[in-house]
Order: structure tokens, then C-alpha cells, then sequence
């Protein structure tokens, strides 16, 4: 039997490589970037044409590389960052594997101009899926210039599943945000398809803060500070006032390295817990400075999943200096008795004999019993009888009147919820409920509708109520996303949406990753019956709203699709009116925890099982669950 096992060729375990490490196009600026910061670059310059589809160019000044070293940094673990195991604990650049480069060249075509400080002449290099071109001296600036053109042209697969140019174009933004934020003592400079987008000369970290997310920041946010043994923590934390309900604004930093830490994470906001309410986050850019023996950043590809040694101490060192910046610069400003514009409030002075020129009457007792109680029958100011009963017909004619008015006020409130817009659905649903589910789950109808007062709210978030098989429970926020989402859909589908004006419009600021994904959705969202338009400097008008959303927040349901589309990355029409319609639908449906009178919820049910599958919410989460008996009896058997 002949041997089977073989040794890949490099450009294959390269590509193999490469789809761990570069996932797309905000992954290939990630480490280049990277390099060049450890290459010691104070100025970087990023150009991108087609959201890094056609050309992904980071130009630095650092200290440049040799000929021979520009030829072996594109070899798989080829590196001049460590020379040893013992070298990942005390790490101080960005990179150290010497994979990025060669997965880089696997996956694109590279154009390479390099020259090192002080150097008279500088090499350029070409490389093709892994393949070297070419490679011959050329007069150049000290520093790199690495050019990756057509990313993933040799796999066309990944190419293909790349998500519309908005999208990719949104997540080079906020990798772009990310990396300027850890590096305030740089010079960047964004430009997208010749226009510049971003230019940040050096400053504090404050004001590369102020920079790239507004002048809006600059009062929002307070500093933090603290110095142990263990850690440094260094940095700024918004004001409660300012939490966002949102893209809060979150960014963690260690040793100039961006990291996830869900630890850290629910330890800030944690301090806020009684400051703000449930449903909103704050905003925080903290730098974290610890001993590199004692962290471990080779757990991830990307290296932003970080290991502490100390983690638990960490967490409360960072606990008390949150707390402590919270309560110092968001203290309840008292009166100031010593102003001159202090108020005058009389103390209270019991050994004088009078005050405010009132004689004080020590022999009064307040608990004392009176020694006669006063008659609060209605007095007539007449002792004649035939005055007496005028004064109580005329009291008597008042109440009625009142009642009157208040038993039509009554009516019009029943009216006014009864047109609210949960119940503001078509009526025909009414008749179409159904009474039974069977085994399988599915629905089935004996023509008998579910019977009145036959639903219990069970902690303001499930509707239960007794079917043929056993207990039916729905997820009321589930089930009103579902149908909200089905009638948006019926509307988009005839064009009927209507937009209705605001009166006073609302300026949505957003950041520029998300100002890329609006721009290019606008027509969608304009069909959805959203007036929005440009203002410049990341900054939109919303003008109208659809009418169909009734009162709820249209600057939160706006993010909100601007932020589905960014994690969905749809780019067909169809598909990406579907999930705008989806994301109206969450964010205009009843809330888990709100109270719904019985009415509201005969009405949501109605019209659930009025829909041809009501179980499953449009992104396929469970809407209704069926108990049935063998299930309730068990437990007593």
C-alpha cells in the first residue's frame, strides 16, 4: 500500500493560513498597520479604492527594511520581532508570529517599494499569490510602501462572500478608529477612493478621542487614574448623563494593544448599575499598562483576546477607580450659604419668645387631643332652611356635572387605547385565531375561537394561555416582532409606506463607519418612508419618519438598521429590505416587561396565529412553546 501523507506546498498552507488571519479587508490594514507602528512610523497614510477590493496602500516613514529582510519578511514565520519561546513574555510590538505578510501575499498581488533610513537606494519587489515576480533596486522615501491589490482574486469563493462595499467600507472604519485611538502619538491620514476621509495629526488621547468621534466628547467624558503595583489604568469614562442606549463608544486597551475583555467589560458597567437605566451602556476609552510577563496576547489570530495573570485584582483596582472618578466629578451640586445670593431661610429658634412676629404659644401641645371636633358637613353660611336646601341642590347639580365630564373623558381615553398601535391592526384577524397545537407544533384550527379572559401575563414578558394539548406560552416581544415585520413587508411589497414630517427635525450624529453604511442605503430607506438628508461632518437630518412606527424613537429604530445592516451585510435589495423591515419591527414591538392589558393581548394573538407560520420570528427565533400534559402531570405523578 502506497504512502498517502504529503507535504502541502507553501502557497497552499499559506492560503490555509491566510483564512484565519486575513478575513477581509479591515484585517489586511490591521497588520500592515501594525508593522509599521513597530517599525517605528510617526506618520502612516492609508488608501483605499473599492472599500479594499481594488487597492488596500499603507505608505510609513519608519526605519524601512534591506533588500535581502524585504525579501524574507513575505516567508511564513519569518519575523524580527522574537528569536526565542521565551521572548512572547515580554513582548512590546504589535506582531511576532511572521504569518501576517505571507498570508497577505497568499490571497493578493503585492507591490512593495522599501528603503531604509539613511539609505541611498531602496528594492521593490512584486509577489503573486505567494510567487515572486520580482525584485530589483528602485530609488525611493525612506520607510515601506506596501500596495495589496485585488484581495482574494485567487480565491474566488472568498472573494464572492465579501459583503457590499458599504459594509466592508464600515468595518475598515471602526478597525481604522481602533487603531488611531491606541496610537495618539501618530500621524494618520484615511483616504478613500481619492478623497480624504480622516487626517489626525499627534496629540493626547483626549483629543484623538474629540478628533475621530466629535467635539460633542470633549464634556462627556472624565478621566480616570490610577498606579499600583500590579497595573496602571489610564484613560476616561463618560458621565451617566450621557450613556447611549446605542454604539455606546467602548475601547479597551492594554500595553498599546486593542483587546475584547467581557471581565472588564460588566466591571465598568457594573459602576454604573444604579446611574443609569438597564437598557443603556457608557462610554469608556481606558488603557490598561501591566508587566508583558504577566499577560498572554497568543490566544487568537487577531491578538485581541488577552489572558491576565492577575485578572481578579485587575478587576477590582479597575472597579475602584471607576467609582472613585464617578463620584468625584459627578457629585449633586449643593447651595452655597456663604454666596451673596444665597438664599435667606429662617432657622428655627426655640428659646426666642417670638419669630416672624407670631407670639409662641408654649402651652400648645400638636398630639393633644381636641376637645371638641369641628363639623365638616358643608356649611351654607344660612341658618334659614329654604337657603339651605338651595346651597345643596346647587352642590348636588355641580358633582353631577362633573361626573359627566369625567365619564366622557373615560370614553375617549378607551377609544384613544383602543387605536393604539398595538391594537391598530386589520380586523379580519380576529376570526382567524387558532385553538389547538398539535405534537409537532404545528397549527390546527377546529374552527372555534379562543375563548375570552383566557390569557395570564407571566412577568409582563410571556402570554400564557390553556390549549387542547396542553399550556401554550408566546414571547410577546417575539410575537409582535413577527407581526410587525409581516405587515412592513406587505407595505414594502405595494410601496405603500407613507412618510410623515416631523415638525421639529432631529440632527442624527453618527460615526464614520456608520455614515458609510447610511450613505449607501439611503434609497432603501427613503423607499421605507425615512426622509434623511446629509449635513456633512457625520451628521444627517431626519426630516420624517414612517408612519407606521407611531411613537416610538425613529433615531434609535434609524441605528438600529444602520447597525443590522453592518453585522448582516446584506446586499441584495430584497434582502436588505427585509432587514430594515426587521429592524423596524424589534424596535417598534412591545418590550419585554411592559404591561398589556388583556384586550392587547387577544388582539397580539389574533393576529400571530392569523400569520401562515407563526412560530418562528423572521430571523428563527422560537415565538411560541408548547407544555404539553404528560409534561405538567410528570412532576405530580
Amino acid at each position: 500500500m502506497s504512502d498517502i501523507i504529503r507535504l502541502l506546498p507553501d502557497s497552499v498552507a499559506n492560503q490555509i493560513a491566510a483564512g484565519e488571519v486575513i478575513q477581509r479587508p479591515a484585517s489586511v490594514i490591521k497588520e500592515l498597520v501594525e508593522n509599521a507602528v513597530d517599525a517605528g512610523a510617526t506618520s502612516i497614510q492609508i488608501i483605499i479604492k473599492d472599500a479594499g477590493r481594488t487597492l488596500i496602500q499603507v505608505v510609513d516613514n519608519g526605519k524601512g527594511m534591506s533588500d535581502t529582510d524585504a525579501r524574507m519578511a513575505f516567508e511564513r514565520h519569518a519575523t524580527s520581532k522574537i528569536s526565542q519561546a521565551n521572548d512572547l513574555f515580554a513582548l512590546n510590538t504589535m506582531g511576532f508570529r511572521g504569518e501576517a505578510l505571507a498570508s497577505i501575499a497568499a490571497v493578493a498581488q503585492v507591490d512593495m517599494r522599501t528603503m531604509q533610513q539613511g539609505a541611498s537606494i531602496g528594492t521593490r519587489i512584486l509577489i503573486n499569490g505567494s510567487k515572486v515576480e520580482s525584485q530589483e533596486p528602485e530609488a525611493c522615501v525612506a520607510g515601506c510602501n506596501m500596495m495589496v491589490k485585488n484581495l482574494f482574486y485567487n480565491i474566488p469563493a472568498r472573494r464572492k462572500f465579501l459583503k457590499k462595499d458599504a459594509v466592508e467600507l464600515g468595518n475598515i472604519m471602526r478597525e481604522f478608529e481602533r487603531l488611531a485611538l491606541v496610537n495618539p502619538n501618530i500621524d494618520f491620514t484615511l483616504v478613500n477612493n481619492d478623497t480624504i476621509t480622516h487626517q489626525l495629526l499627534k496629540s493626547s488621547q483626549k483629543q484623538r478621542i474629540v478628533d475621530l468621534f466629535g467635539k460633542v466628547l470633549d464634556k462627556q467624558l472624565i478621566p480616570v487614574e490610577t498606579e499600583t503595583s500590579v497595573v496602571k489604568i489610564s484613560g476616561f469614562v463618560g458621565l451617566p448623563q450621557y450613556a447611549r442606549k446605542r454604539n455606546p463608544l467602548q475601547y479597551l486597551f492594554v500595553n498599546g494593544r486593542n483587546m475584547r475583555h467581557p471581565c472588564f467589560h460588566k466591571a465598568i458597567t457594573g459602576c454604573y448599575e444604579m446611574l443609569i437605566p438597564a437598557d443603556e451602556q457608557p462610554n469608556y476609552f481606558l488603557n490598561f499598562t501591566v508587566d508583558p510577563a504577566t499577560i498572554d496576547v497568543n490566544i487568537h489570530p487577531t491578538k485581541n483576546e488577552i489572558k491576565f495573570e492577575n485578572e481578579s485584582v485587575i478587576w477590582q483596582i479597575l472597579v475602584a477607580a471607576v467609582k472613585e472618578s464617578l463620584g468625584r466629578y459627578n457629585a449633586v451640586p449643593g447651595i452655597d450659604f456663604d454666596a451673596d445670593d444665597a438664599p435667606d431661610i429662617p432657622a428655627f429658634a426655640p428659646n426666642q419668645q417670638a419669630m416672624h412676629g407670631v407670639e409662641l404659644d408654649r402651652s400648645y401641645n400638636p398630639f393633644a387631643m381636641p376637645e371638641t371636633l369641628p363639623d365638616r358637613r358643608p356649611s351654607t353660611h344660612s341658618d334659614k332652611p329654604v337657603e339651605r336646601q338651595s346651597a345643596l341642590n346647587a352642590v348636588t347639580h355641580d358633582w353631577e356635572r362633573l361626573y359627566d365630564d369625567f365619564a366622557s373623558r373615560r370614553d375617549e381615553s378607551i377609544i384613544e387605547a383602543e387605536s393604539s398601535a398595538l391594537n391598530n391592526f386589520d380586523q379580519e384577524a380576529e376570526a382567524t385565531l387558532a385553538s389547538a397545537i398539535d405534537s409537532d407544533g404545528m397549527f390546527e384550527s377546529d374552527g372555534r375561537p379562543m375563548p375570552a379572559n383566557n390569557y395570564i401575563q407571566v412577568k409582563n414578558r410571556y402570554i400564557l394561555s390553556s390549549v387542547k394539548s396542553g399550556l401554550m406560552v408566546i414571547d410577546q416581544h417575539r410575537a409582535h416582532v413577527k407581526v410587525l415585520f409581516e405587515r412592513y413587508m406587505d407595505l414594502a411589497g405595494r410601496n405603500a409606506f407613507v412618510s410623515q414630517k416631523i415638525m421639529f427635525p432631529e440632527v442624527v450624529r453618527v460615526s464614520p463607519s456608520q455614515n458609510a453604511v447610511l450613505s449607501e442605503i439611503v434609497g432603501e430607506i427613503t423607499a421605507l418612508g425615512f426622509d434623511v438628508a446629509f449635513l456633512g461632518d457625520d451628521s444627517w437630518s431626519l426630516n420624517g419618519v414612517p408612519s407606521v412606527i407611531d411613537s416610538h424613537n425613529p433615531v434609535d429604530m434609524l441605528l438600529q438598521i444602520i447597525d443590522n445592516v453592518i453585522e448582516t451585510g446584506e446586499d441584495m435589495s430584497d434582502q436588505l429590505t427585509m432587514c430594515i423591515a426587521l429592524s423596524m419591527a424589534c424596535a417598534a414591538a412591545v418590550k419585554s416587561g411592559q404591561v398589556l392589558q388583556m384586550e392587547e393581548m387577544e388582539r397580539l394573538t389574533a393576529d400571530l396565529f392569523a400569520l401562515p407560520s407563526p412560530n418562528y420570528t423572521p430571523d428563527g427565533k422560537l415565538i411560541i412553546n408548547i407544555i404539553t400534559l404528560d409534561e405538567l402531570s410528570r412532576p405530580f405523578a
